[in-house]
């Protein structure tokens, strides 16, 4: 992800949930039985991995045998288990010579280590599967080995680290449109619209024949990729209808390649992915990993309400407001409220927005809170706040703003907002509101002495759709700068 922007936070579940997950999917657990069920008699290879005469007991420990699973499936499947025991040392390779095994030191975190060595070990199972991922079929590899014993990668028009790359950034892809405000939240997202997030450009409103090309081959590579990863309980994944492929290889046939027909009815026929709760915990581990800063609701609950003010301000609305719940409900109301209204203070550029987040996180603390927000009725900063607040819960005796009072919250109410959501179509109506119900606004506005009223006035002549009133917002801004002197922003 070259983005340099935040990730946003991420709602996890508590570790003991996530771990009771993790030991329940299909690959660790079968990783798990089949490290128990290794003795003296357990044969390997020279690379670890059994051998073969002793795949179908494996299949039959694992309970694969004589069901639905032919048993060339249930010898992979249990191959497949065997290497993720070895490279999360569930079992260990005893004597190389001999080829014998033993039970490995990580086996008993299974049954009595925490929650995090249990999720460590599953990361590391992840991350084993994640590598197979990236390989193409087997078959080929097979073919492409030269006399020498190496691959042949140009023949195989595969290039390891690229395949990984782009594994990683559709992952990458799947984790934004899964926290993101407005995503798919819990929901599948479509395997076409996760394709075309890596091969369509921003922006590109009709994709060229090429581009449909290449997002049906990454589907293709993808459908294959996800099935891998299910097991390990990193997604859940409803693969592409194969009706769909014996259709397109038809086609293919009978007109030679051109753009791929998309039924746009029945878009789950294509492919349906969602990460696990266990998979946005590791996208998230994954991310830290490369030092990209992944946030997660609950970071901040044993910080101070300076730091939950700054961190929850690039925040989604609903993200903030669980940081916020969650913190609120370790502290007692009135010294909570206190504690933020002493944090939202301030004159530098982020303290409209710390403002604003004070002001949303005191709209969750119920009366017994009065008593902060009066002490602050004569602060300059806070006082037209502390109105708002007392004034929507219908108590007495709240002293009028003066008019200097209402035009400094109306500039810091608009810099918070532009600091949040930038020319939202909310802002465009504040903005369109205000300059309509005062129709001197800007004539007053320009001298209120705020540290963002120029640039306030300024947005509000970028944004205003009325010529004449945005020229009066830029002409004020002009005043504003020229109030503050040389220098000024």
């Amino acid at each position: 992800m070259s983005d340099s922007s935040p990730l946003p936070p991420v709602r996890l579940l508590p570790e003991a949930e996530l771990a009771r997950q993790a030991l329940a999917t299909p690959l660790l657990s079968r990783a798990a039985r089949l490290a128990r069920w290794a003795g003296p008699d357990t044969r390997v290879a020279s690379g670890g991995e059994l051998l073969d005469e002793q795949l179908p007991a494996a299949a039959e420990a694992l309970g694969l045998t004589g069901g639905d699973v032919d048993g060339d499936d249930a010898a992979a499947l249990a191959g497949e288990a065997w290497r993720v025991a070895v490279d999360t040392g569930l079992v260990e390779i005893a004597d190389e010579e001999e080829g014998t095994v033993a039970p490995g030191e990580e086996l008993a975190l299974l049954t009595s280590g925490g929650p995090q060595d249990v999720l460590n070990l599953w990361l590391t199972a992840l991350e084993a599967t994640l590598a197979d991922a990236s390989v193409p079929d087997l078959d080929g590899l097979v073919e492409a080995v030269e006399s020498g014993g190496e691959v042949d990668f140009s023949e195989l028009d595969w290039d390891p680290d690229a395949e990984a790359e782009f594994l990683d950034g559709v992952l990458g892809n799947l984790y934004l449109l899964t926290v993101n405000e407005g995503g798919s939240g819990d929901g599948p997202v479509p395997l076409p619209a996760l394709a075309a997030s890596m091969i369509v450009p921003n922006g590109v409103g009709v994709p060229t024949n090429d581009m449909m090309e290449q997002v049906s081959d990454a589907m293709m590579r993808l459908d294959d990729q996800f099935r891998v990863l299910e097991p390990v309980g990193l997604v859940e994944y409803q693969p592409v209808d194969e009706a769909l492929m014996t259709d397109a290889e038809e086609a293919l046939a009978d007109d030679g390649p051109g753009e791929p027909v998309v039924d746009d009815t029945d878009v789950t026929r294509y492919g349906m992915v969602r990460l696990t709760p266990l998979g946005l915990y590791a996208m998230r581990a994954r991310f830290q990993e490369a030092g990209i800063a992944a946030p997660a609701v609950g970071d901040l609950v044993d910080k101070g309400a300076d730091a939950l003010l700054d961190g929850t301000a690039g925040f989604p609305p609903s993200a903030a407001q669980a940081e916020t719940e969650q913190w609120l409900a370790r502290r007692e109301s009135l010294d909570a409220a206190r504690e933020l209204l002493a944090a939202a203070r301030g004159s530098d550029r982020g303290a409209p927005l710390r403002r604003l987040r004070c002001q949303q996180a005191l709209s969750l603390v119920g009366p017994v809170a009065e008593p902060a927000l009066r002490e602050v009725l004569d602060d300059p900063e806070l006082g037209g706040l502390a109105r708002v607040w007392l004034t929507e819960r219908g108590a007495s005796d709240v002293p009028a703003p003066s008019e200097a009072m209402v035009f400094w919250l109306t500039i810091d109410t608009v810099a918070a907002q532009l600091a949040a959501e930038g020319n939202s179509a909310e802002l465009r109506a504040l903005v369109e509101g205000l300059a309509q119900q005062h129709g001197g606004f800007f004539a007053a506005a320009w001298r209120v002495e705020h540290p963002a009223t120029a640039d306030v006035l300024e947005a509000m002549g970028r944004i205003h759709p009325d010529k004449r009133v945005a020229k009066e917002a830029r002409k004020a801004a002009f005043k504003a700068r020229s109030q503050r002197g040389p220098g000024a922003s």
